[in-house]
């Protein structure tokens, strides 16, 4: 029996396949599709941004560098007129007005704070990291059955039985855990279908670059020839409905672009909606969902990947010390807590996007005003920090504007960062005090201790973060003890200070 069976090789399984073998569990992935890759994953069909967070994550379990070294430039689908940061609802964001310096209890960082790749490389390095952690991944294996009682689960691919302690659904927005395991999933219905092709198209230099709403809806010219997106505002009627025909696809192109282009040799197209839903809970019993089989949304803004590895990052600890046994109580319960209203923000996040884009006088009038918004320092700098995820604060019950966010990227004067001391996923105290006076805490395996000066501490004392990355507590230049041990206790129990 294994530990925990995941459902779903994609990243957000595979992220959170990672962080399970890290902490030593025995895991086991199952994945529907009969082997990995496929043309919508790689270039240029699975192109993906990474924000800020995502790239953080990354970054502090040594798994950044080689996506780095296949990345593309964030400003591309901006087109040649301008750089851009982003988009909100089409309209790009300028990213002159991009303030780079670092914000109030924030330090320079040596990430970036977008990166564009694909889902295949993506899901390659989380793989391969996976396997050396002793991960076994099967492909080909479809769930179509799943038992519980209080204490095992059991999932069934029709052929084989595999029992774990824990399941977790990563299985996509049609999970089939999900709907196995009888997860509520609540929301609003699609306003628009949305198209992606690649295709060859007579005309295309007629199309402007990038992203370009109209008054009939919005298309984008990708960077590769013939990779075109498109959002038609009838109310989702044709997604999944019709087949994707060349005549249709040129139609909807027409429309939507107002520009006589002819669409032929359509080598890929999919179709897609912006239907917004959430399951009730995160957890049912021993079964958890996280990534798309716990939220769907529009892609719009790229949210569903990075708030899914968000989901996957979360869990991955506070899952390890449940099956170990030196959770405190309760701790599973906080992956709900923490991870359910930062879905139920996104989804918001995508429905604003939709509602400034309809093709209706009063969404029209709407955008004309976000426009102006968005062309001021304020309203580029307001979109970038919701969009990365910058914003994002768990409540810790602590008014200290660190706890709850993830961390700065902390450098000792020995040269070490934050990000080198998180590598093998365990939580870590940074202890800048004069004499180090948290040295004596009684830390076992599940914390890492640092003691020594920062090149900029923030004028704090110490700080304690959780393998997650997120602060759990700050102590002034003379920490205060009792509120650490109280800290250390609530998020590591036994392996916290004694």
């Amino acid at each position: 029996m294994h530990d925990v069976v995941i459902v779903g090789a994609g990243p957000v399984g595979l992220l959170l396949a990672g962080e399970l073998g890290l902490a030593g569990r025995s895991v086991l992935v199952l994945e529907r599709e009969p082997a990995p890759g496929s043309p919508w994953r790689t270039a240029p069909l699975g192109v993906r941004g990474l924000f800020t967070r995502s790239i953080e994550v990354l970054d502090r379990r040594g798994m950044l560098e080689p996506l780095l070294a296949t990345a593309g430039d964030p400003a591309a689908l901006a087109g040649p007129r301008r750089r851009a940061v982003g988009h909100f609802a089409g309209i790009m964001l300028d990213a002159a007005n991009l303030d780079t310096g670092p914000q109030p209890f924030g330090l320079p960082s040596s990430t970036p704070e977008f990166v564009m790749t694909d889902l295949g490389t993506v899901e390659t390095v989380l793989s391969e990291r996976a396997v050396k952690l002793g991960v076994e991944i099967r492909y080909g294996a479809e769930v179509s059955a799943i038992t519980q009682d209080d204490r095992t689960v059991v999932v069934s691919d029709g052929e084989q039985e595999y029992a774990a302690r824990w399941v977790v659904g990563c299985d996509g927005g049609r999970s089939a855990v999900r709907t196995l395991a009888g997860f509520g999933f609540d929301g609003t219905e699609p306003t628009f279908t949305g198209y992606v092709m690649l295709a060859t198209i007579t005309n295309e230099e007629r199309l402007d670059p990038g992203f370009t709403l109209t008054p009939e809806g919005m298309y984008i010219n990708m960077p590769t020839p013939g990779h075109i997106g498109m959002m038609d505002f009838d109310g989702g009627a044709f997604d999944r409905s019709q087949e994707l025909t060349r005549d249709h696809l040129q139609a909807v192109l027409r429309r939507v672009s107002g520009i006589d282009v002819t669409v032929t040799d359509v080598r890929f197209a999919s179709s897609f909606t912006d239907r917004a839903r959430q399951a009730t809970t995160y957890r049912r019993g021993r079964v958890l969902l996280a990534g798309d089989a716990a939220h769907i949304m529009s892609p719009l803004g790229g949210q569903g990947l990075n708030t899914g590895l968000g989901d996957a990052v979360n869990l991955g600890w506070k899952l390890a010390a449940t099956v170990r046994g030196s959770a405190p109580e309760g701790l599973l319960d906080t992956y709900d807590g923490e991870r359910r209203p930062v879905g139920a923000q996104a989804l918001d996040w995508t429905r604003a996007q939709v509602a400034t884009m309809r093709p209706d006088p009063h969404a029209q009038a709407i955008q004309a005003v976000v426009r102006d918004l968005l062309a001021t320092r304020d309203g580029t700098n307001y979109v970038v920090r919701k969009m990365t995820g910058a914003t994002t604060r768990y409540d810790l019950g602590d008014e200290h504007p660190l706890v709850g966010r993830s961390a700065p990227d902390f450098r000792l004067e020995d040269g070490s960062r934050l990000a080198d001391l998180m590598q093998d996923g365990r939580g870590v105290v940074l202890d800048f005090s004069a004499d180090g006076c948290l040295r004596d805490s009684g830390w076992d395996a599940d914390v890492r201790y640092a003691a020594g000066p920062a090149v900029d501490d923030l004028g704090l004392g110490a700080v304690l973060v959780r393998p997650d990355g997120i602060v759990a507590w700050v102590g002034d230049r003379v920490p205060d003890r009792e509120g650490f041990d109280r800290a250390a206790r609530r998020w590591f129990g036994a392996s916290g200070a004694r």
